[in-house]
Formats: C-alpha cells, sequence, structure tokens
C-alpha cells in the first residue's frame, strides 16, 4: 500500500504542477522519477515518453501509466495515472466557470500569453536533454534533422515519423548485424 500511495502522490505533485500538456511534463518527470525517486532511467524514460506519444490518449495520461505498471505491475499503472489525472480534474472543475467568464479580460490574456511563453521553454528544454541523450551519432543526427524538416514542412501525423524512425533504426542495426 506505502508503494501505492507514493505512486499516486508523486504522479499527483507532476499533475498539479504540469502547465502546457504532456510535453511540459518531461522536466518534472524527469527530476521526480530519475533523480529523486530513482525510478527509471533517463533511457527508459525517452522510451515511455516516445511510446506514450504514439500511442491513443493524453501523453502525460500514458507516459504516468507506463512508469506506474513498471514500479508495481497493472495496479500501480492505474493509481499513477488516477494521480496525474486527480489534480487537474479538481482544478478545472473549479477554474472552468471562471475561466470562461473572464477569458476577454486583457490580464487574463496577458496571464496565459506569458504561461505560453514559459510552457514553449520548458518543451524546448526538454527536447534539448532528450536530444543529447538520443542523437548519439551521425545517423540518428540525420534521422533527427530529417523529421525536424519533415515535420515542418509535411502535415502528418507524428506517429508517422516515429514509425519511419523506427523501421530506419532497425534496417541501421540489421545492416551492422550483417556486416
Amino acid at each position: 500500500m506505502k508503494k501505492y500511495a507514493e505512486l499516486f502522490l508523486t504522479f499527483a505533485k507532476i499533475g498539479v504542477m504540469t502547465f502546457g500538456g504532456g510535453m511540459a511534463m518531461l522536466p518534472m518527470l524527469q527530476r521526480e522519477i530519475i533523480e529523486n525517486k530513482h525510478w527509471t532511467t533517463e533511457d527508459e524514460l525517452a522510451d515511455y515518453y516516445a511510446i506514450g506519444q504514439c500511442t491513443p490518449g493524453i501523453i502525460a495520461v500514458n507516459t504516468a501509466t507506463f512508469i506506474g505498471n513498471s514500479i508495481a505491475g497493472p495496479i500501480g499503472g492505474i493509481i499513477a495515472t488516477l494521480g496525474v489525472v486527480f489534480p487537474s480534474l479538481i482544478i478545472i472543475t473549479f477554474l472552468a466557470n471562471i475561466i470562461q467568464r473572464y477569458s476577454e479580460m486583457p490580464i487574463v490574456k496577458s496571464a496565459f500569453a506569458g504561461i505560453q511563453v514559459a510552457v514553449c521553454v520548458l518543451i524546448f528544454n526538454s527536447v534539448m536533454k532528450l536530444a543529447k541523450r538520443s542523437v548519439i551519432d551521425k545517423i540518428t543526427a540525420v534521422i533527427f534533422v530529417a523529421i525536424i524538416l519533415a515535420g515542418y514542412f509535411l502535415n502528418v501525423s507524428p506517429v508517422i515519423f516515429i514509425i519511419i524512425a523506427a523501421v530506419v533504426g532497425m534496417l541501421i542495426k540489421l545492416k551492422e548485424v550483417r556486416a
């Protein structure tokens, strides 16, 4: 029970502090799950995040489910998921009426503009950390640049990029094994 409580409270803490969606959650996950709790490694977190990105649902919820499951099995996955969504459920229920009522006020618009900028910086920092661990040679650098360019110029699902990158990675590995 102690492990389940710890999972719920850890993910509730992450859930209450995650503004801007799942991508903004990554720095908190890195700090809480890797550095503070030592529940996973950066490579494992990157894998969970990648899988969470290409599976149906919200990336923050998917990632919490994967991590909870790896720590305490299926019940742990459910508890981590409940933990990460519980704060949002409470906060959004409370704020929905207020935001709707005051969303056109200049000060509220300015606050949201500031929050968006901060979230962009958090996402950028997360991407840079992931890139440092993921772009490890010329081939991964080519994949990285190709997907950035394709993502910018093409309007296709991110799942397509993930599948293509996975296939390219497997083909390269097969080529290395045969050599």
